[in-house]
């Protein structure tokens, strides 16, 4: 059973909850203006972990197939049935229904709004098949984290919080094109679109930093009306650089750095603005 749970957890990447985790607490923080109560925290991370522990293993299910031909990742557990199906069938009822339950013991419009958030995390898995926007729609899954705090938190949908989420939207479209510049000759092979499978190298990283330029101009937006001050300003300014330096170690004619550019520098940068903005509202 350890053993089974071990793969299933490496399966659906859990260390990189640290992601979407820390906005999700942002939202949190933010909607509360300083921390909220433990049953709120305790219930917004079930819903988290619910939520992606579900997309994440839907979305290994649907892409079995694809990821045993991709050389990058034929090596992952349900390609080569470590993880077997009914196992994964098992963890996605599980989750949902974790998640399920996490949106009522919220608020009622946590749980309204809980099918439009399954839709678009469950049908972001299909998107490559038809659509170079698959990661407009990734960005638009991992926004929900924040905004789903923030509902969790006030019971209500608020714009300083379509503000934060749309931040969140541009800095995930941006992290992955640069993540799917690694696999454009197989999504070219194999006919799944991209925008790096589309545009190229070069006219992908311009995209992603114009993305990413737009998650700081977005972040920055919520100091006037949420009365931010020196605390939140500094957190922003250390990310804004970590994006700087993300983008210089990532080249048309040097890719040799990618996995370094996503991993580290994308988890360095939730963390840091979420302790930042719990430390302007403490402080």
């Amino acid at each position: 059973m350890l053993r089974t749970l071990s793969n299933l957890l490496r399966m659906i990447k859990f260390s990189h909850t640290v992601f979407a985790l820390p906005f999700a607490l942002m939202g949190a923080v933010l909607a509360a203006g300083g921390l909220p109560s433990i049953r709120s925290l305790l219930w917004i991370l079930v819903a988290m972990v619910g939520a992606r522990t579900l997309a994440m293993t839907f979305n290994r299910l649907v892409d079995r197939k694809i990821d045993a031909l991709n050389p990058r990742t034929a090596d992952r557990e349900m390609p080569r049935g470590i993880v077997t199906i009914p196992q994964a069938v098992l963890m996605i009822v599980g989750s949902l229904a974790l998640f399920e339950f996490a949106c009522f013991r919220l608020n009622p419009l946590c749980l309204k709004l809980s099918p439009v958030a399954l839709l678009i995390i469950l049908g972001y898995s299909f998107t490559k098949r038809f659509t170079s926007c698959s990661h407009l729609v990734l960005g638009l899954s991992l926004a929900l984290a924040p905004v789903g705090a923030w509902i969790a938190v006030r019971g209500s949908l608020d714009f300083p919080v379509l503000l934060l989420g749309l931040a969140v939207f541009f800095w995930v479209a941006g992290f992955d094109i640069l993540y799917a510049i690694q696999d454009i000759d197989f999504d070219r092979k194999a006919g799944l679109h991209s925008i790096p499978g589309k545009v190229g190298v070069g006219s992908s990283l311009i995209i992603a930093r114009i993305f990413h330029l737009l998650t700081v101009v977005l972040l920055s937006l919520e100091i006037p009306l949420l009365a931010l001050g020196f605390y939140y300003l500094a957190g922003l300014g250390i990310i804004s650089g970590l994006l700087f330096y993300e983008h210089s170690i990532v080249r048309e004619e040097d890719l040799s750095r990618l996995d370094m550019a996503f991993f580290k520098m994308n988890g360095y940068i939730s963390v840091t603005i979420f302790a930042f903005t719990l430390l302007d509202l403490w402080l």
